[in-house]
């Protein structure tokens, strides 16, 4: 069990497949798309772009309609990308979840592929 469960790797209950858990993103994601619809010079515009994101989720989007749609709604809610900053021992402690989660989730895949000894790079 994770230290921080905000922020962590877990296994799926079959272990064939895995978790991540990042609620800061989704924190943040909402507090600058609410920022952007609390301003009243871009209210109207961040509502647009939100009903035509619902219009897309509510239909059978075509190729690439659901990502233009989103993409619509961060521009004009001047969404920032979705990104953590991770200090040395959150990215230890990571590191640590993740690799215990490798570990059941790719015993059962003797081709998964792992990282290359030195290099950071996949590997088969």
């Amino acid at each position: 069990m994770s230290t921080n469960p905000q922020l962590s790797f877990e296994s799926r209950a079959d272990w064939l497949a895995a978790y991540l858990r990042a609620d800061q993103i989704r924190t943040d994601t909402l507090v600058q798309l609410v920022a952007g619809w609390a301003d009243p010079d871009t209210r109207d515009e961040v509502l647009d772009a939100l009903d035509a994101l619902a219009a897309v989720v509510q239909g059978t989007a075509r190729e690439g309609e659901l990502d233009a749609a989103v993409e619509a709604v961060e521009d004009v809610a001047s969404m920032d990308t979705a990104r953590l900053e991770l200090d040395a021992f959150t990215v230890r402690r990571l590191a640590s979840e993740l690799s215990g989660v490798q570990e059941k989730v790719c015993r059962f895949n003797p081709q998964a592929k792992v990282p290359a000894p030195r290099e950071g790079r996949w590997t088969a």
